[in-house]
């Protein structure tokens, strides 16, 4: 069952506190879980009890999005921000430098927190901040499309969507290639976080010149990327691997954007893995 935890926050604009919704299971080494722009924690269930045999899990839902309290306000939803602020979520649960692995918005901030000394080891699935302006463009205005379609269809429309394949994958292809393995029942919950997301617009506006760089010197990096990605197409892997020549870059055959839906076993190995 999904825990909550409130924690002190500092920025340039001042202090405050946040509340986080998580799931922590398992046992071994902590291993830090962190979702997409519009998503919450429960991206991560198709692999959750794979990664859980051999490691202590903690999923989140990043502040502003599924059931964690937005950022104090005067807070900006941007990299030099809401990086301490998940240090700081570190330190709360007693994580000394856990790995770290995201997915898209939480690739990037995984590669952040290594950048920042706070990780033993990065895995980043299809993480923003390695996109040209257009490419940039193009991914931006799928997401607001996205939410606006979610944001529009009443709950009803959503419930019966969710009953078909192909209503499942009316919802959600952008970003799942096997949109008719998710259950009914998170593909309702899912489009409903991603309406509700208050950290949604500021996040989207905070990432528009976003291109990630820096040194992650001596630590262990993996990017991975699916053939299938709609939303950051895959040629932006191998720009990954260029910014980061010594990372690891691995490919996830038939997989989308969001892969752990797609092949839970293959992205769980590639985790763990990169997490040795």
């Amino acid at each position: 069952m999904a825990e909550r935890i409130t924690f002190g926050v500092e920025s340039g604009s001042g202090a405050g506190t946040v509340s986080v919704e998580y799931e922590r299971l398992g046992s071994g080494a902590p291993l830090l879980l962190l979702h997409g722009i519009g998503h919450h924690w429960q991206a991560w269930q198709p692999v959750l009890e794979i990664l859980a045999g051999e490691r202590e899990v903690v999923a989140v839902d990043l502040p502003g999005f599924g059931a964690s309290s937005p950022l104090p306000d005067g807070f900006a939803y941007d990299l030099p921000t809401v990086g301490p602020v998940l240090g700081a979520l570190c330190a709360a649960l007693d994580l000394d430098r856990p790995h770290v692995a995201g997915n898209s918005l939480g690739g990037l901030l995984a590669l952040e927190l290594g950048r920042r000394g706070l990780a033993r080891s990065v895995t980043a699935l299809s993480p923003a901040g390695f996109w040209t302006e257009a490419e940039r463009r193009y991914a931006f205005g799928t997401l607001l499309a996205m939410r606006r379609g979610a944001e529009a269809l009443p709950l009803a429309t959503i419930e019966w969507l969710s009953r078909s394949a192909a209503g499942r994958a009316a919802l959600t292809s952008t970003i799942y290639a096997r949109p008719g393995r998710r259950p009914p029942e998170a593909v309702v919950a899912e489009t409903l976080a991603l309406r509700r997301a208050a950290g949604f617009a500021q996040t989207l506006a905070a990432g528009r010149g976003v291109a990630f760089a820096g040194e992650l010197p001596g630590l262990p990096v993996t990017v991975a990327w699916g053939t299938r990605d709609r939303l950051l197409l895959r040629r932006q892997g191998p720009r990954a691997k260029r910014a980061l020549p010594e990372a690891r870059l691995v490919r996830l055959p038939g997989c989308g954007h969001v892969p752990m839906n797609d092949d839970p076993a293959l992205v769980a190995r590639v985790i763990l893995d990169a997490s040795r």
